[in-house]
């Protein structure tokens, strides 16, 4: 009975998603629980539909605390979610109940003693910025990916997948346009001239000018395929991390952009359009926040290339 949910169709979910939501009586909860539910569902269709077990929802609950997007009341929210939506399979005779007391030992997030994640100084991102060599193809390339993590704050994912029909101009500077990211929102973000003069430097170089930016190397310093993997992007943020005395992931480049261009008055509401956030939907009906191509959180990072 455990894979049981694997094959029931998006119907029956949704059906079972009804059921939680219909045994709500507030009408904030019923909107919050199908919005948590619906996460989920398109997280585990991603995934390939792994069934309902605790070891999926311990990989869910992993795969929220990676992202910046949510705090861990919002987290605890999600599980208490799909701990409903767990009892419901059972009571419709769609998982075994033995699934559901694991999936009920999967252990929320503490309120206190949450880490805040890992950021680096603004003298840090410029030494960083600085270490690749680029006498070489691949120190260029590399600059590139430094370059625009640190000023775009754009996720590993994102960056890999970036192509030259993305950077585009609007209201007279460059704009990262129509980027596609997490839950599939769409954003765009406005990019300092030197993050894009890095792009130019790497393509005239390696004579790309379509397609994906980023391409693999090997090690003839010559391109080896058409794009990146998001692993690539990490790989190359710990290599030179660990050359500038930077224990760093491609996470904290995100946090190094906001706390940096936050830091040098950039507007909060800002960063967040930049950052794509999972609640900036929220944001920008509350505060009535349009995005501000004119002044930019990439314009806030006093950084440059040498």
């Amino acid at each position: 009975m455990e894979n049981a949910i694997i094959t029931t169709s998006n119907s029956q979910l949704e059906a079972i998603k009804q059921l939680v939501t219909d045994g709500l009586t507030s009408k904030y909860s019923k909107v919050m629980y199908a919005k948590n539910l619906d996460d989920f569902l398109s997280w585990y269709q991603y995934e390939g539909a792994p069934g309902l077990s605790k070891a999926t929802i311990q990989h869910y609950k992993n795969y929220l605390l990676e992202s910046d997007d949510y705090a861990p009341a919002t987290i605890n929210q999600k599980l208490v979610a799909v701990r409903r939506l767990a009892i419901e399979a059972v009571d419709n005779n769609l998982l075994d109940p033995a699934m559901l007391e694991g999936i009920r030992r999967v252990k929320g997030v503490p309120m206190e003693g949450v880490r805040t994640g890992n950021w680096i100084t603004l003298e840090q991102a410029q030494k960083l910025i600085n270490t690749p060599d680029i006498t070489t193809l691949k120190g260029l390339r590399d600059r590139a990916i430094l370059a625009i993590i640190l000023n775009s704050g754009l996720r590993r994912s994102e960056i890999a997948k970036l192509t030259f029909d993305h950077i585009q101009q609007r209201n007279g500077r460059w704009v990262i346009v129509d980027l596609i990211g997490k839950g599939n929102r769409v954003r765009s973000v406005p990019i300092a001239s030197w993050a894009k003069q890095a792009i130019d430097e790497w393509a005239q170089t390696a004579h790309i000018s379509k397609g994906n930016i980023f391409r693999p190397i090997n090690k003839g310093d010559k391109l080896a395929g058409d794009h990146l993997t998001s692993q690539a992007i990490q790989n190359v943020i710990k290599e030179y991390g660990n050359k500038a005395g930077l224990n760093i992931s491609a996470h904290d480049m995100r946090r190094t952009f906001a706390q940096v261009a936050y830091q040098a008055g950039a507007p909060l509401d800002q960063i967040q359009l930049s950052l794509g956030h999972a609640s900036i939907q929220t944001t920008e009906r509350y505060l009535g926040t349009k995005q501000n191509l004119s002044i930019a959180p990439a314009d806030m990072m006093k950084l440059h290339l040498e």
